[in-house]
């Protein structure tokens, strides 16, 4: 959550060096104003990317946390082959690892293939749960510096306009055309820049959430597999 403050705070620290007197939220009121009506959407874009941002944040928490003590219950119910006990602890987990397993085990008896077509179609479900909003994440950071260069070039637009009006090149004629270009591709990529970094986090903790995963669901399959060599030699 620091990494979106950070940019902003390096937005009003540019802009204060023009006007030292002002507060923080008169100065970010003032950026707001010079970017014109291309704030609008900028604002809803980060928005949006806080939302999801905090949201997945407590969502992938809460299911790390229940997988990870899932995953060392059952890797201890698998060694020792205690098949019943690993699918009654997987029917009571309500964790994703807890449903991957658990749609395994419960076809243990029809062999370790037929287990291992079944971790494979619920785990595709799981994983598209887990990464359920980062689409809008990624979207969210792509848009946000178009929309800001989107501004940029409204800006040029409205200098070189002025310009145009006033039939001579003044500074003070394009000066506020540059500013709103400058302040809106500022603030796209002051927004694109956190919200991709936490996508890319979000991304490498589902990661390994998968991987821990796919190790219990291979200990259970070789555990399966164990289970029916001993019994075709018997």
């Amino acid at each position: 959550m620091g990494s979106l403050s950070t940019p902003a705070h390096a937005l009003i620290q540019l802009d204060n060096l023009q006007a030292p007197n002002l507060s923080l939220s008169e100065q970010a009121a003032q950026i707001w104003n010079d970017g014109g009506f291309m704030m609008w959407p900028l604002g809803f874009c980060a928005l949006v990317g806080l939302i999801i941002i905090v949201w997945k944040l407590v969502d992938l928490g809460t299911k790390a946390g229940r997988t990870n003590k899932f995953l060392r219950q059952v890797d201890a119910l698998i060694l020792e082959r205690k098949i019943p006990q690993a699918l009654a602890l997987a029917r009571d987990s309500n964790s994703p690892a807890g449903r991957i397993l658990a749609a395994g085990l419960e076809r243990h008896a029809e062999g370790s293939e037929r287990v291992m077509k079944a971790i494979e179609n619920v785990g595709l479900i799981e994983l598209a749960a887990l990464e359920n909003g980062l689409v809008w994440l990624a979207t969210v950071s792509n848009v946000a510096p178009l929309l800001g260069f989107l501004g940029t070039v409204i800006g040029m637009i409205q200098a070189f306009q002025a310009i145009e009006l006033a039939g001579e090149v003044e500074a003070t004629v394009v000066a506020g055309g540059i500013k709103v270009a400058l302040v809106t591709t500022a603030a796209g990529l002051a927004i694109a820049i956190p919200i991709n970094i936490m996508h890319n986090y979000f991304v490498t903790r589902i990661d390994r959430l998968v991987i821990d995963m796919e190790e219990s669901a291979q200990k259970m399959i070789d555990a399966v597999h164990a289970t029916e060599k001993g019994a075709s030699m018997v």
